[in-house]
């Protein structure tokens, strides 16, 4: 199993959605062909096709509810388990 895949499995199965690493859904989105904008400030602006992700890191973790919205996005696009 990739470590894409990994993530992804943990992110879908909302098990870890208060201790996700902010580096590793910033790291899944990008595999998963997300495009970045980092403009200065704490933000991450992360787009596919129409769809926009706004993150912002809570220390090195995600916030759980942008964990949350990651994978309701995900499952919109049919992109998971």
């Amino acid at each position: 199993m990739s470590r894409t895949e990994k993530l992804l499995e943990k992110v879908m199965s909302g098990r870890s959605d208060g201790s996700f690493p902010f580096a590793d859904l910033c790291r899944l989105l990008q595999d998963l062909g997300y495009t970045s904008r980092h403009r200065g400030g704490s933000h991450i602006i992360f787009q596919h096709g129409a769809s926009f992700l706004n993150l912002q890191a809570d220390g090195s973790k995600a916030k759980s509810y942008q964990v949350r919205q990651v994978r309701e996005e995900l499952k919109k696009q049919n992109i998971g388990l």
